[in-house]
């Protein structure tokens, strides 16, 4: 499971502040910007259609009631391009009526 499958929620937990979260795992580089960014603006589009369907409350009913989060681990900082695109995702994914958080793993010199 990765950003690179898009038809698949990668993780769904509950998190201490009682959302739940969709988790996104990306482990690409950023050599092609324009090609991960598409490839996560699919994977943002399956994982609201599968909150706005319904088939996250069917599939995980213990997230009835709780807010959504959605989540994205890179294991590579996103470049300034990307930073963009994210704040553009995060924009429409809260006017949605949910959130968008995202994180770096285990950054290093490499990344």
């Amino acid at each position: 499971m990765s950003v690179e499958n898009e038809d698949v929620v990668d993780i769904i937990s509950i998190d201490k502040a009682n959302s739940v979260v969709l988790t996104i795992s990306d482990h690409l580089d950023w050599s092609d910007t324009t090609e991960h960014q598409l490839l996560l603006q699919s994977k943002f589009n399956r994982y609201l259609a599968f909150v706005e369907s319904g088939d996250l409350l069917e599939r995980y009913p213990a997230g009835k009631g709780l807010r959504v989060k959605f989540r994205v681990v890179f294991k590579f900082k996103p470049d300034q391009t990307s930073l963009e695109f994210l704040a553009k995702a995060k924009q429409i994914i809260e006017e949605a009526g949910f959130s968008l958080e995202t994180e770096v793993f285990a950054e290093s010199d490499d990344n």
